[in-house]
């Protein structure tokens, strides 16, 4: 790849998506419905929100990142368990006189319809079939070529904790917060870059991820405090310590008898190791490689009358792509 570029003297941001995370907030939350009565708040709520964003955050490279069909099963083989038995959404009045079919064929419409909204404009994105999105951004955040950005993810999940460092915030735009790392050492006592080694002790109820049962993140910081310290930590170090601790704790207990079950959730937890392929790693950077941004306000505003959404305000997405087809000078 080519050599980064800065916009004046401010250091070269780019923002991270988890899109799936973001539409799904958007297509269950907004009511939007088109002058035809077909629901499309997923569309109109990604596109706001993005907006939203852009107000404030400013990219100079803007990557949206989708979970690949089959994505979760390089996972579910190590646990038969993980995302299993996850309710369907409970959706806004909306989707009350529609049937189970009738949301599952919108919700695929308004994904579609959104990234051919995304097609025209700068944002890269990636899906790729049997890869989830966790495991793209990890893998495009720790790319050499954006070592010198500043690295903003979106996303409302917490398996993003893990990569927060001195240059990389999470936004989660649910919980309406800015996590970086001091924050996250100052709630929890526990650096990011051992996040994930303490969520695997703690589990993930969100991914039907059984923990060590009666343990919290509190409990682990507590017993394990150089987990605090800006230095990896490995699975050898927490089955050590439990083993020649003098302590009472259950906990150490716990971790020798159930080591096996924490070593398997740390391998599914875990964002340092992404879980691609050669092949897609190479298809990833040549994205990169071959990208040229392009800005199809045009055919935009086409699709917008043609949805029936000339109304939508994208003013700062607008600003936000010629800006950067303006600075444009290559990676």
């Amino acid at each position: 790849m080519r050599g980064r570029f800065f916009i004046g003297d401010i250091m070269s941001r780019i923002v991270l998506v988890d899109g799936q995370n973001q539409f799904m907030r958007s297509y269950i939350v907004n009511p939007t419905i088109t002058p035809n009565g077909d629901p499309c708040g997923g569309v109109v709520g990604f596109l706001q929100s993005m907006n939203k964003f852009c107000s404030t955050v400013k990219p100079d490279v803007f990557v949206v990142v989708w979970d690949g069909a089959g994505g979760s099963q390089k996972r579910r083989k190590k646990n038969k368990n993980y995302k299993a038995g996850r309710k369907p959404p409970k959706l806004n009045r909306w989707g009350a006189n529609m049937s189970s079919e009738q949301l599952r064929t919108n919700q695929i419409f308004q994904q579609v319809r959104l990234i051919e909204y995304l097609n025209q404009t700068p944002i890269l994105q990636f899906r790729e079939p049997g890869v989830e999105a966790d495991d793209v951004i990890s893998y495009i955040k720790s790319l050499p070529v954006f070592s010198d950005y500043e690295k903003v993810i979106i996303s409302s999940d917490k398996d993003f904790i893990q990569l927060l460092d001195d240059r990389t915030v999470l936004l989660r735009p649910t919980q309406g917060e800015v996590l970086n790392r001091n924050r996250i050492i100052e709630e929890h006592n526990i650096h990011p870059r051992n996040f994930a080694l303490a969520r695997a002790l703690v589990g993930d109820k969100s991914d039907n991820i059984d923990g060590l049962r009666g343990v919290g993140l509190k409990t682990v910081a507590k017993c394990f405090p150089f987990l605090s310290e800006n230095k990896d930590y490995y699975l050898e170090d927490l089955k050590e310590h439990s083993l020649n601790v003098e302590s009472n704790l259950t906990i150490y207990n716990k971790v020798v008898e159930e080591y096996k079950k924490v070593c398997n959730n740390y391998s599914i937890m875990q964002l340092s190791t992404p879980l691609i392929s050669v092949q897609c790693a190479h298809k990833i950077n040549q994205s990169f490689e071959e990208y040229t941004p392009l800005f199809n306000k045009t055919e935009i505003n086409k699709m917008l009358s043609l949805d029936g959404l000339t109304s939508l305000n994208y003013s700062c997405l607008t600003e936000t792509f010629n800006n950067m087809i303006n600075s444009w000078n290559g990676f």
